[in-house]
């Protein structure tokens, strides 16, 4: 974003070119990763709910951890084609050489096309509609259950209704205008005018998803209030005379809370 934000600046792209594929590279990767991510959640809260007791049986870091990597891999692998493109036919001397240009992964040849416009297209299905069309089986069905079930808090039921429209909302709202695009560029054979206003609906992303990971873990919730606590204490105890005077010294230790899966989900 900030390589975008000079170039927005400036109206033209005035960096070295060698950040322009890099940063191509990076942006994109972090958006399919991020939809990957909200996917993964999804389907979490959904075992959760649903199979709450196999689900907690099961559920271990090591899954997380190998899934994290696993999605990291898979962007970074589709949006090599930033790459790919930048520099396809750079020898050819028919073809202006892309670091000569005053612009930044916007202007392709015929034959460019002919390869970005179906790789877009697979990039959408990949990274946007199979994930939206899982993200709303997975929310559906959490409501649904959650809807049926009395003995849960009603807060806290409500509170998982919300996230999940919430989500939903995020994936319509961030990533479906961008991947509009992609469908009607391999539609039309060209790349869609609109494609750049579009993709900055996708940078909002970046502001909503860390509301939804806070608010999807209570553990997550604990450790941040524990964190902004003890950061709180630190800047404030230079302006107190004594500790016993700080209202953030005088606070008891939150009780310790088994937490359950449906905690966890809700």
């Amino acid at each position: 974003l900030p390589f975008r934000m000079v170039e927005a600046a400036n109206m033209k792209w005035t960096l070295p070119y060698f950040l322009c594929p890099l940063s191509g590279f990076i942006f994109y990767s972090v958006i399919a990763n991020s939809v990957l991510h909200l996917t993964a959640i999804s389907v979490e809260r959904y075992l959760g709910v649903a199979y709450p007791i196999k689900y907690k049986l099961k559920r271990n870091p090591r899954s997380a951890l190998i899934a994290c990597i696993l999605f990291s891999v898979v962007s970074m692998a589709h949006c090599s084609i930033v790459y790919v493109m930048q520099y396809h036919n750079y020898f050819n001397p028919n073809i202006t050489d892309p670091s000569k240009r005053n612009t930044c992964y916007e202007e392709f040849t015929d034959e460019q096309l002919k390869i970005l416009l179906p790789f877009r297209l697979e990039l959408s299905v990949v990274f946007f509609y199979i994930p939206f069309l899982i993200c709303c089986f997975c929310y559906i069905q959490c409501i649904c259950i959650l809807s049926r079930l009395s003995n849960v808090n009603a807060k806290k039921r409500y509170r998982a209704i919300r996230m999940a429209l919430g989500t939903l909302l995020v994936f319509v709202i961030c990533f479906m205008p961008f991947n509009i695009s992609h469908v009607e560029g391999f539609v039309t054979n060209q790349s869609s005018k609109w494609r750049q206003p579009a993709l900055l609906t996708s940078t909002l992303n970046a502001c909503l998803d860390p509301f939804i990971f806070y608010f999807s873990s209570s553990a997550l919730r604990e450790t941040f209030n524990k964190v902004l606590q003890g950061l709180a204490k630190r800047l404030l105890l230079p302006c107190c005379r004594s500790a016993l005077c700080c209202p953030l010294f005088n606070r008891g230790k939150p009780d310790e809370r088994t937490q359950s899966s449906d905690d966890s989900i809700l």
